[in-house]
């Protein structure tokens, strides 16, 4: 079996890029976040002030109407942009598609969404592609029927365990051996990220190699760390390749929980993992 790398400081401090000390708007990330629904309204809010916090320019997130007016008055900095419908078809696809002001550099999708159909989520991820953005997929969107739009396209996965095996219809023994071999095998086989999340974090590119990041701290069996984790990938995707910066987001994503752990013990909520994130990532700042 590959050998895990070492996720250390000096791999930290390699793979985060500086930023140019002449950089306008924009040039440090765009980044869109698609999810939410009439009960996650917070899950795209999260994964949007997550994205920020990572040093993304422009972040803008597609919800649907019903809860556009919570997600707007959450924070000015967010570009919410409201879908025509309450779940995800393929009229609100082209209609968020037809609102975007400007092409972005990735998109995360599927935190707190409603699907009502395949066919929208395929034919948002396809036009996305079309335009060049790099896709992350997590929860509702994890779903078979995705597979062969995102096969071999730098695409990164999220799942956790239960999502795991409904996207790639596998039923496997939760043993690290057997986690580890089998998401090196489907990252290979599909050509793709994955990020298993779980107390164990493995993640695979498909193309040999493999990291292992247990989890901080079990405080972070709250929800919303899932949401948050795919905001600060998204940030980080528009600057690195998708296995280093899936290491990165999974271990800031921690070290932020446990920093809000050693403050507040296991009474954390989310928004305490978000506020630590600057205090864990600010280290690594450089301009050039």
């Amino acid at each position: 079996m590959t050998d895990a790398i070492d996720v250390n400081e000096l791999y930290l401090k390699q793979k985060i890029k500086p930023r140019r000390v002449d950089s306008r708007k924009g040039d440090n990330g765009s980044v869109l976040i698609v999810g939410g629904s009439t009960i996650y309204h917070g899950a795209p809010i999260l994964a949007s002030i997550a994205a920020l916090r990572t040093g993304a320019d422009l972040v803008y997130v597609g919800v649907p109407r019903s809860i556009i007016d919570p997600v707007r008055s959450t924070s000015p900095c967010i570009i919410a942009l409201p879908m025509s419908d309450n779940s995800l078809t393929v009229g609100s696809a082209n209609r968020l598609m037809g609102m975007l002001p400007k092409h972005v550099d990735t998109a995360a999708i599927g935190m707190g969404m409603t699907i009502a159909k395949g066919e929208g989520l395929v034919n948002l991820v396809r036009k996305l592609k079309e335009d060049g953005t790099r896709i992350i997929l997590d929860a509702s969107a994890l779903i078979p029927g995705i597979l062969n739009e995102v096969t071999d396209t730098d695409t990164i996965i999220t799942p956790h365990l239960g999502e795991y095996k409904r996207i790639f219809g596998v039923d496997i023994r939760n043993t690290e051996d057997d986690l580890v071999k089998s998401v090196i095998q489907n990252a290979s086989k599909f050509r793709l990220t994955i990020v298993l999340k779980g107390s164990l974090n493995i993640i695979s590119d498909g193309e040999g190699k493999v990291a292992k990041i247990r989890r901080k701290t079990p405080a972070m069996t709250i929800g919303g760390t899932g949401d948050i984790l795919d905001g600060v990938l998204a940030t980080l995707f528009t600057k690195i390749n998708a296995f280093d910066a899936s290491v990165l987001a999974v271990h800031f994503n921690g070290q932020a929980a446990y920093t809000a752990y050693e403050e507040m013990g296991l009474h954390i909520i989310a928004t305490d993992i978000l506020n630590n994130l600057p205090r864990v990532m600010k280290n690594y700042d450089a301009i050039e």
